[in-house]
């Protein structure tokens, strides 16, 4: 299993590397820098209210059937049909939901437009995902893998003939975004049924209400912990529109969007290892394997990973919202500049929220593959009433910035309680060794990037890629990255 992690894990991660940053940088960087900040802020917003209540297109179906696949392949045939006739009644709930409570939240008129549009694409992901979560549980990592960035490329080429080109010759708008979007993923869900298929036979959707109770009834559990995972995620752009009135509070969202969109495209890369891990981790569960060998391994890849990126990020922050971003039309320097500032402070908080959030990925999948909802909910809970009360706390006095560290305290606290509980459960010793080594990286890094900033007159693009270089040095000198492990594991014959 270490094998064939190791080997997708390589082919998934060249992928998202190939695609992801093409379209955080090239399309929907320039999306926010076309419209501006209250505008993309708005939008941020009610994706982030439409993210809210995701679970209801899912309840957990998705991670239970990933986990049900892998361990019993001859299910697929029978539950693909009456679970994919699930899904769609839940996305005709799931709407009526999200109108209904929308409007009750005070949203009218485009704010309702953008949140139905919103809210079609939110069903059409969860689609592809479960999809995807049968192929996946079949341990076909490289159709996977491929359907992980298809969606993008699309996104890429749409998107990027609207505010690259003049050829249709329209004026690009937050619209036309979501539009965009809705035919990337009609395209995927086409394609990922055609995968799905090959493998089930020739199927139809069916009516059979025992059985969606059953499915429903069995993924619950995991459905409480997306809906309380969902909200601690993402309930932060929603609160500071809320609590800060009038357009300042679309401009707040879009100055904290600024920032979470680099955390955004690291938690995906993160979540990829969470896609291997779960039919991985149920499977080895299920056989009675052992699985410190490949929780190590993967936390040291991940976590090193994030802390190298973490630490980075907080010594050239201003640096990269420079580059990113530029002045609005009737924006002054004097505005421009606290607003880079501030998403500036954002990203560093962020940014060190992406360490914990590598390790929730990590051990909170373990602890689903191994069914201990109750734990992970428990987490998750505790993990909600920490962020909002915080988010309450600081945002009338901090906004954008106050939100930003509800984010790394929920997280932080909820990575902590997780691996406390993957220790308990599983009855491993506490890795003191991995830890040192986690230290002596921060220690290291930090000293460096202190000494580059200070006594070194480099251009700061050159600095930050000589930092992230040495964070490379020292984990492959301390054998975080263990080069050599890599290498045995990837030449045994053991899958």
């Amino acid at each position: 299993m270490q094998k064939k992690f190791v080997k997708n894990l390589a082919l998934i991660l060249f992928l998202n590397l190939l695609v992801k940053p093409i379209w955080i940088f090239g399309i929907d960087l320039k999306v926010q820098n076309v419209v501006g900040p209250e505008e993309y802020g708005f939008y941020t917003a009610i994706f982030s209210f439409s993210y809210l209540f995701y679970i209801l297109l899912d309840l957990g179906i998705t991670n239970f059937n990933n986990r049900n696949i892998a361990q019993n392949a001859q299910l697929l045939r029978k539950h693909l049909a009456g679970i994919g006739t699930l899904k769609v009644l839940l996305g005709v709930f799931y709407a009526v939901i999200i109108i209904l409570f929308g409007y009750l939240w005070g949203y009218r008129g485009r704010e309702l437009y953008i949140l139905m549009w919103v809210g079609f694409n939110q069903f059409l992901l969860s689609f592809i995902l479960y999809l995807r979560s049968n192929i996946s549980g079949l341990l076909l990592f490289k159709t996977d893998s491929f359907l992980s960035v298809l969606d993008r490329v699309l996104m890429i080429f749409i998107v990027g003939v609207l505010v690259w080109t003049t050829i249709l010759g329209i004026r690009f708008s937050i619209e036309w975004f979501v539009y965009s979007q809705t035919l990337a993923y009609i395209i995927t869900i086409a394609i990922a049924i055609t995968a799905v298929l090959r493998k089930s036979g020739r199927l139809k959707f069916h009516w059979n209400p025992a059985f969606f109770i059953v499915i429903i009834r069995r993924s619950l559990p995991f459905a409480l912990l997306a809906l309380l995972m969902s909200f601690y995620n993402r309930i932060d752009p929603v609160l500071i529109k809320k609590l800060i009135p009038g357009d300042l509070g679309d401009y707040q969202a879009g100055v904290y969007a600024q920032a979470f969109r680099l955390l955004d495209a690291g938690q995906n890369f993160a979540l990829l290892f969470s896609v291997l891990l779960l039919p991985i981790f149920s499977k080895m569960i299920k056989d009675g394997k052992s699985i410190n060998n490949i929780v190590r391994l993967s936390s040291s890849i991940l976590i090193t990973g994030s802390l190298i990126i973490a630490i980075t990020s907080s010594f050239f922050a201003s640096d990269i919202m420079n580059l990113m971003y530029h002045p609005f039309e009737n924006e002054t320097a004097a505005q421009f500049s606290l607003r880079i500032q501030q998403s500036s402070i954002i990203l560093s908080i962020l940014m060190f929220s992406f360490v914990a959030i590598s390790s929730n990925y990590i051990f909170g999948t373990l602890l689903t593959a191994n069914k201990s909802m109750k734990s992970l909910n428990l987490i998750a809970l505790m993990s909600l009433i920490l962020n909002v009360v915080v988010n309450l706390l600081l945002i009338p006095s901090f906004m954008a910035v106050g939100s930003a560290w509800a984010s790394l305290i929920a997280q932080s606290s909820s990575a902590i309680i997780q691996l406390w509980v993957v220790l308990k459960i599983f009855r491993m010793k506490a890795d003191y060794l991995l830890v040192f080594k986690f230290l002596t990286l921060i220690l290291l890094l930090a000293g460096l990037g202190y000494g580059i900033k200070n006594y070194f007159d480099l251009y700061w693009l050159n600095s930050m890629i000589m930092m992230l270089g040495a964070g490379l040095i020292i984990s492959f000198g301390i054998r975080l990255f263990d080069i050599r492990g890599l290498i045995s594991i990837l030449k045994s014959d053991e899958m």
